[in-house]
């Protein structure tokens, strides 16, 4: 994958550039949450997802960013209410450049259970 792909995805996590993650999305992605131990499939629920996580995360920042192939592996940090957390997103892309896998993990437990509570109540709005 490209620096410019990895700029691409910082503009929409960071501008929040819905339309982009859209687009950016493969039509049978695969996520996989730290909460659920069955993946999510499709672009529908992906998008919700991270589009939803995008507002509860507060002060996020990328630290490392490890690029093999078409496997990303990237560090960050940020807030869920006033509790700090750490994660990796490791990301996979197709063969079309479109993000066919996405992985969630995050540390500590206390901050992973108030994101998992805060994403339940948000989801649920929407209908996942």
């Amino acid at each position: 994958m490209s620096g410019e792909q990895l700029q691409q995805w910082h503009h929409i996590v960071f501008e929040r550039d819905l339309q982009a993650l859209s687009e950016i999305l493969a039509e049978e992605v695969t996520f996989r949450s730290p909460f659920v131990w069955k993946p999510y499939h499709g672009r529908l629920p992906t998008f919700i997802i991270l589009s939803t996580v995008i507002d509860v995360f507060s002060d996020f920042q990328y630290h490392r960013q490890l690029v093999s192939g078409q496997t990303w592996a990237l560090e960050f940090s940020a807030r869920v209410g006033d509790l700090s957390l750490k994660g990796i997103d490791l990301i996979g892309f197709n063969d079309e450049g479109k993000i066919a896998t996405f992985e969630v993990f995050i540390r500590p437990a206390n901050a992973l259970l108030a994101l998992g509570e805060e994403m339940k109540q948000r989801l649920a709005e929407k209908g996942l």
